[in-house]
């Protein structure tokens, strides 16, 4: 089944999606990518463990344990981590953990009684409650995860290939709280990577580099299929350099920031010749060496990798050479008094002219 998600927000996403069915042993699709598969709900046990004795003159009975992507769907045969739990708390409040096991399906001796059975799936999972009777075979019990694979990758401009290290992606839920945050899912996820969620739609953050190459989309993760998504980044990756000429060598101890137009600084440098993902719009690059300060105007376009050359021909001192003087130009008479025919003589200072004047006189 191949499809096209209407689930991009903002007019710089485009997401593109194949999802994959994985009902009657077509599982192997979450085989053929690296998978991110713990759960933050449950603690990661290797083995099953059973603290604890059962009550005196108990019998033991054995409760089977599947579990399946969807109704219809074939018991997922790896990849499933299950936990029982007794129902009533202990003293630290929280419920005690009676067995657990990691694989496929399961299977557990537990006494006559109540439990809580938890089976996670990376990071979909669901609880149901377990009755043991005191007599009597124990049903297998099936679990439906309804649950999906989540897929995220990311180009540049139309096809350009991002580097996995320069990429990571956080899964929110959908939904806004009260506060108007969204809950955190994952965070860091890298590129071409399985991300195991239950059913439903997902709010996507893609980070490209780590300055301003951010965008988000809505995605939805279908139960049993693998949902494959492509982000389409309105970003590029620029190097600057400070040169005498154009294609000269950059000029060392070079201090960097990089203006938004309108003048917000976006990311900063002390190098020769940084790189920096910047998205899509209209920047200039201020490179600072010794004492002076030279500025770039440039233009980043999606795809497009390119450099910035700052000339230090244009140059912009930090100050002036010599402080600015203020003169006043004297008529010839008073030229001659003072003895600088066709000189000019500053102005009074700010105690002479609380004086009165440059003679001590009261002005009138």
């Amino acid at each position: 089944m191949l499809g096209i998600l209407p689930y991009a927000r903002m007019s710089l996403v485009a997401a593109l999606v194949a999802l994959t069915p994985l009902g009657a042993g077509a599982q192997d699709a979450f085989k053929d990518f690296k998978q991110l598969d713990t759960t933050a709900k449950m603690p990661k046990l290797n083995a099953f463990i059973a603290p604890g004795e059962a009550p005196a003159g108990s019998k033991l009975h054995e409760v089977q344990l599947e579990a399946k992507l969807t109704a219809n769907g074939d018991p997922v045969a790896d990849g499933l981590s299950w936990y029982v739990f007794s129902p009533i708390a202990g003293t630290d409040g929280k419920l005690p953990l009676i067995a657990s096991s990691q694989g496929g399906s399961a299977d557990f001796q537990l006494a006559p009684g109540d439990y809580f059975v938890n089976v996670s799936f990376g990071r979909a999972g669901v609880t149901r409650k377990l009755t043991v009777a005191d007599s009597g075979q124990v049903d297998k019990q099936t679990m439906v995860l309804e649950a999906g694979g989540l897929l995220l990758n990311a180009v540049s401009g139309t096809d350009m290939r991002i580097r996995p290290d320069q990429l990571s992606f956080s899964i929110y839920s959908a939904e806004v709280r009260e506060d108007g945050e969204r809950g955190l899912v994952m965070a860091d996820v890298p590129p071409n990577t399985v991300v195991r969620l239950n059913a439903g739609t997902y709010h996507i953050v893609s980070e490209y580099g780590d300055i301003n190459a951010s965008i988000r989309a809505d995605i939805q993760v279908e139960a049993g299929k693998l949902t494959e998504a492509t982000i389409q980044h309105k970003a590029a990756q620029i190097t600057f350099k400070l040169v005498s000429d154009h294609g000269g060598e950059a000029i060392a101890d070079t201090a960097w920031s990089i203006l938004t137009a309108a003048g917000d600084s976006v990311g900063e440098s002390v190098s020769a010749f940084p790189t920096m993902v910047l998205a899509e719009g209209e920047y200039s690059a201020v490179a600072r060496n010794k004492d002076k300060i030279y500025q770039q105007d440039f233009k980043v376009e999606a795809g497009k990798n390119t450099d910035v050359e700052v000339l230090m021909k244009d140059a912009q001192a930090d100050e002036p050479a010599a402080a600015a003087k203020t003169v006043q130009q004297l008529p010839p008479e008073q030229a001659e008094q003072s003895g600088q025919s066709g000189a000019q003589a500053p102005l009074p200072s700010y105690d002479q002219l609380q004086d009165g004047g440059t003679n001590g006189a009261d002005a009138d």
